[in-house]
């Protein structure tokens, strides 16, 4: 379930989903396990799972488990795949596996996030889970460059915002820049744990000119969000799907519809923040609560014709049974989108990478070629 083998197609017979060139910017390594690896992991590492009957139950399990309506529960779920990642050669096969995963499902250019400051039981030093991580990566990309496939893949670090480590994971991700290392985020707990707390690494990240995205309006509302701009100076809003709290969409008696934008939704719309939005599991933790449960509700589309920087992302591959392929073609199915419009998201998504400028243009063309040959 966490890696489907679907076909997902466009609409009225289009061309394979997975065949189009696309661009993961929210995606965590920590929930994008292959459920056979967490089998073998937690035998190798003698942890015990909360089920038995093998990686189908246990996949069964995650999407379950984390399909509770709150973020807290869909977190949880994590305790699982953080306790078989806690050596070098379990992070560096996850994150092998990871990077083959993304390729088979079209992938061109990933940003995968995780917190290293969860992967130190077994003794590992930051560094050293960092360089573990890269180990994989880098060799799945060798490997996918063997087979003619170009992928480009970069970390984002981030820190658990209900920690106090935040500081020491920017200096990790500043030391790491040139090896790997594209940005810096802020995960975990969202509601009660501000953006704010963690101004020091947000002010070393701004004098290093190190990028950052951070999770905000996803459990919890604009207060977040704009902590997130202020404070993280964020380029990028990991969700950010309750920035629609701040339109209101006015019916006149007439049938003529009207928006009006907040000042932070202005803010967002006008600077093309970019939103990493991750359709399903939004579904999952409840974020799109108060607007309803289903993908037709989502804000989605009403981000997207409003103008704003929306991507589309998996968020956990795992926990939400996904690809993302999948994600797009719900999308399609949900709001009547076609080719062109898959393309605009893709773009977005290129045009929010952490990619230095020229990087950017490249990717940009790239994808668009890949769209024209369909």
């Amino acid at each position: 379930m966490s890696a489907p083998d679907k076909d997902y197609r466009m609409p009225n017979g289009g061309p394979s989903i997975a065949s189009l060139p696309k661009v993961s910017l929210h995606d965590h390594l920590d929930g994008g396990l292959r459920p056979e690896t967490v089998v073998e992991l937690a035998d190798e590492a003698g942890v015990t799972l909360p089920v038995t009957g093998g990686s189908a139950d246990l996949d069964r399990w995650f999407v379950e488990s984390a399909t509770a309506g709150s973020l807290t529960d869909y977190i949880a779920t994590f305790d699982v795949t953080v306790a078989v990642m806690q050596t070098e050669s379990a992070l560096q096969r996850v994150a092998r596996e990871f990077v083959l995963d993304l390729a088979a499902d079209g992938v061109v250019h990933a940003e995968v996030r995780w917190a290293p400051e969860q992967h130190l039981r077994g003794g590992l030093s930051l560094d050293q889970a960092v360089e573990a991580v890269q180990a994989g990566i880098d060799e799945a990309v060798s490997a996918l460059a063997d087979d003619d496939h170009e992928l480009s893949v970069g970390q984002i670090l981030s820190a658990m915002r209900h920690a106090d480590r935040s500081l020491e994971i920017a200096t990790l991700a500043v030391r790491h820049r040139e090896a790997g290392v594209l940005g810096f985020d802020i995960a975990g707990a969202e509601e009660g744990h501000p953006a704010g707390d963690h101004r020091a690494a947000f002010d070393l990240l701004a004098r290093e000119f190190l990028p950052v995205t951070v999770h905000a309006g996803e459990a919890d509302g604009l207060d977040s969000i704009r902590g997130a701009l202020l404070d993280g100076r964020a380029l990028r809003l990991g969700h950010g799907v309750r920035i629609a709290e701040d339109i209101r969409v006015i019916q006149s008696r007439g049938g003529q519809t009207t928006v009006e934008l907040g000042p932070i939704a202005s803010w967002v719309r006008d600077r093309e923040i970019a939103l990493e939005l991750a359709p399903q599991s939004n579904l999952q933790t409840g974020a799109i609560a108060a607007w309803g449960a289903d993908l037709d509700d989502h804000p989605f589309d009403l981000l997207y014709q409003l103008g704003y920087r929306v991507t589309v992302n998996t968020d956990n591959r795992l926990m939400s049974a996904t690809s993302l392929s999948r994600e797009l073609a719900l999308l399609t199915q949900a709001f009547d989108y076609d080719l062109s419009d898959v393309l605009a998201f893709q773009l977005n998504a290129a045009a929010a990478s952490f990619l230095p400028l020229e990087d950017r243009d490249d990717l940009a063309d790239r994808i668009t070629l890949g769209f024209e040959a369909v």
